[in-house]
């Protein structure tokens, strides 16, 4: 876990899940680092409806078009921060998760998250691990989340246990998908 220990050391929230797909540890990886992998339709679902309320308030007038100027969170919103050969691969993200328009800080790469001061932000982590394990590989997947001070991890703890559930639906059914994708031919 070099890598999130790298970008992520301090952590006040973490989630873990994983499986074992019988493919090997580059294999796994190779596939878990493809965006068409993390294009869930469930995820999709799951975000048009936490956006929904923000979306129709401002087609209504009655907000300001925070989200109708940009996509639907995804995948494309992280920051890919480093593979580690056929060990594990880590992806970043910073933030004001809890308002409508998740207050994402656009950041250019694994040194700018690291050097991000976190004050009034959270900082997460996606990171994934391949180990070998019998005829495959263990896949787990980590996420952990960092705030940078005391108000913004009241804010993230209302959130998180929000918004938990479906989070670790996703991180489950992206392991599953990773899986079913390793298993197909190349």
């Amino acid at each position: 876990m070099e890598l999130m220990n790298r970008y992520l050391p301090r952590y006040q929230f973490a989630e873990t899940h994983s499986l074992h797909v019988p493919a090997s540890p580059a294999r796994v990886l190779d596939v878990a680092a493809r965006p068409e992998i993390t294009d869930d339709p469930v995820a999709r679902g799951l975000i048009a409806l936490r956006e929904l309320p923000n979306r129709l308030a401002s087609r209504l007038g009655l907000a300001a078009p925070t989200l109708r100027q940009r996509e639907a969170f995804g995948f494309a919103d992280f920051t890919p921060l480093g593979r580690d050969g056929e060990r594990e691969l880590a992806f970043g993200l910073a933030g004001r998760f809890w308002r409508f328009d998740y207050g994402l800080v656009p950041l250019a790469d694994g040194p700018a998250f690291a050097a991000l001061d976190a004050t009034g932000l959270a900082k997460l982590v996606l990171h994934f691990t391949a180990e070998p394990e019998g005829t495959g590989t263990r896949l787990t997947t980590r996420t952990r989340v960092w705030c940078g001070d005391a108000a913004a991890q009241r804010r993230f703890t209302a959130y998180w246990l929000l918004i938990r559930p479906a989070s670790g639906l996703i991180r489950r059914r992206m392991l599953q998908r990773v899986r079913d994708a390793a298993l197909l031919a190349p």
